[in-house]
């Protein structure tokens, strides 16, 4: 059955499969964690990993970090909540590096024309843990989008996952911390963490603005079936 195994194919099994999950978040409304919490019969050790699982398909299924990173933070306390956040971001991440990888790459990387698209695909190629490691750290990419976009690019799995790790626990422990301490709004801790997201954001909106020009890539390339002109030097006689 050649037909399941084209690139184009799986490229449209895979839209189809994150519209249907994004239909099932809008149905099931994960957020009703921040209300209702977990049952009280679950113990922690069994609460934890299910919440990083269920927190990986969230994000795969584009809900946003911010939301439940609040939500970790407020059923598990600011210890246990970065744990259950920063492995549900790992799970979310690989789950959709996975199938971006697998269903859509072959698809689309022919389509890596222009300007940022191909500086930020050799990016990643080039220097997958050490970009990766900016786009996590500094927030202005959406995560699921920076996800499917890296694996279309070349590169790896480690360097992929390893970034994500380490670059998202400034950001993820600063919205923990204010969910954990969102019922008391003038508390210190509630303070300073909504001060880092505040200062975070700006500080991307900067960097991002000061080194765009970055992204432009060192060697133009030539459109498909364009030659350079042919300059012919014409000798002068003595």
């Amino acid at each position: 059955m050649p037909l399941l195994l084209a690139p184009w194919t799986r490229l449209s099994l895979l839209v189809v499969l994150l519209v249907a999950a994004g239909v099932c978040v809008l149905v099931y409304e994960p957020q009703r964690l921040l209300s209702e919490g977990l049952p009280s019969n679950l113990p922690v050790g069994a609460a934890i990993p299910l919440f990083a699982g269920a927190y990986g398909l969230c994000t795969a299924a584009f809900v946003p970090r911010p939301l439940l990173n609040l939500a970790a933070g407020a059923l598990f306390g600011s210890q246990l909540g970065m744990p259950a956040a920063v492995g549900g971001t790992v799970v979310g991440a690989a789950i959709a590096f996975g199938l971006g990888r697998s269903m859509g790459q072959e698809a689309l990387r022919p389509y890596l024309r222009g300007r940022w698209l191909t500086a930020a695909d050799t990016q990643l190629s080039r220097h997958g843990f050490r970009s990766m490691l900016a786009v996590r750290i500094f927030p202005g990419v959406p995560f699921a989008a920076a996800n499917y976009i890296a694996s279309v690019s070349r590169c790896g799995w480690l360097p992929f996952l390893s970034a994500t790790a380490l670059g998202t626990i400034p950001n993820t422990a600063a919205y923990v911390i204010a969910g954990s301490s969102a019922s008391s709004p003038g508390s210190p801790a509630f303070l300073a963490s909504f001060g880092f997201i505040a200062v975070s954001g700006l500080v991307a909106a900067v960097v991002a603005w000061r080194k765009r020009h970055r992204l432009a890539p060192a060697t133009p390339f030539p459109s498909p079936g364009v030659h350079p002109p042919v300059v012919t030097v014409t000798p002068h006689g003595p």
